[in-house]
């Protein structure tokens, strides 16, 4: 990895595994430098991982740059996150800060350091190509959240953790530097930090559709939902409407402000439409077989993939739960590489 590296930067958050990147490509001969950004307003909780950073970078003999990006996270990630949710849709915020914020403005910052080569903690490997590919841990890898990045981003990209796991991670830190300053990392939004985004989105988002009729697909009316926000395409718990068998959640009509529910055998979907498609293996190189996960706890299932321009027609071989719009799309070679990523449109 440090072959043809002159000045890699690593983006570190505090936790393990950013810190554990820093340790090993030093380890690997190169001298990098840390950059932390503050996402959110930084307060006392911030300024004390701050002085932790500072201490053992120190240690490390490693210089550490901070710097406030939280003005372009509330314009780049957080008001189009309240923007897709007042229209009706689910966005994937770690995608696209990941796209936006840390192989955007990070590595700009970086690079304008004199930096090459932005590091992270993700679980992902990167061949030359620049070719993506799963992490090698199952159930940590981060590939799917990475499928925004475009090969010029990659190209500048490093992931030393693309073979660990996450144990392995764990231990490997502790006995460089001790245990993070910063706590264990949230599965949540991390600009959300009761995991409430229901709350979020009342409070922040303008123009929200108040409450409005449940329908099931025949147009009865079974209850009423509280704000069409409130909910995701296949949800079946909080419906609150007494049934003689499971509901869930169809399709949100926004024209009338309505929750389309069904029974499990109305659930399944036979393909979606993606948007913005981010290729990162022309078209004519994909293998026969292309494997699509439309979230990062989906297995992935092998699907039929007509690509036109930035548009992707998506078929799956079998029904499967339907994709949520607003989600990140990724596409896969049966090998674990990542064909490309996009937005679920429908």
């Amino acid at each position: 990895m440090s072959q043809g590296i002159t000045r890699p930067f690593v983006a570190v958050s505090g936790g393990v595994d950013s810190l554990l990147a820093l340790c090993l490509l030093r380890e690997q001969g190169t001298r990098p430098e840390a950059l932390h950004g503050f996402f959110l307003p930084p307060g006392e909780r911030e300024s004390a991982l701050r002085e932790e950073l500072a201490r053992i970078c120190s240690r490390l003999d490693v210089p550490l740059h901070t710097f406030d990006f939280s003005r372009d996270f509330e314009h780049r990630i957080i008001t189009p996150f309240l923007q897709d949710y007042a229209r009706g849709v689910t966005p994937n915020p770690c995608a696209l800060c990941n796209r936006r914020i840390k192989f955007g403005l990070l590595l700009d910052t970086a690079m304008g350091l004199g930096g090459d080569i932005l590091a992270t903690g993700h679980y992902a490997r990167l061949h030359s190509g620049p070719a993506l590919y799963r992490g090698l841990d199952p159930g940590k890898e981060q590939s799917y959240f990475l499928s925004l990045l475009t090969r010029e981003q990659l190209a500048r990209a490093a992931f030393p953790l693309g073979d660990w796991r996450k144990e392995e991670a764990r231990k490997a830190l502790q006995a460089r530097v001790g245990p993070p300053p910063a706590a264990e990392e949230s599965q949540e939004v991390c600009f959300i930090p009761d995991n409430d985004y229901r709350r979020f989105v009342r409070e922040r988002a303008k123009g929200l559709p108040g409450p409005g009729p449940i329908r099931d697909s025949a147009g009865r009316r079974l209850g009423q939902h509280s704000g069409l926000y409130c909910y995701t395409l296949g949800q079946r718990r909080g419906l609150g409407i007494p049934y003689g068998e499971p509901l869930y959640v169809l399709r949100k009509d926004m024209e009338n402000n309505t929750l389309v529910v069904g029974t499990k055998d109305e659930f399944g979907s036979s393909g979606c439409s993606v948007r913005e498609m981010n290729i990162l293996l022309q078209p004519r190189e994909w293998p026969g077989k292309v494997y699509v996960q439309g979230n990062y706890r989906q297995t992935p299932c092998e699907a039929e993939v007509s690509l036109c321009n930035d548009l992707a027609e998506v078929r799956f071989f079998r029904p499967s739960p339907p994709p949520t719009p607003g989600q990140v799309m990724a596409f896969y070679s049966e090998d674990g590489r990542v064909l490309g990523g996009g937005i679920i449109s429908g």
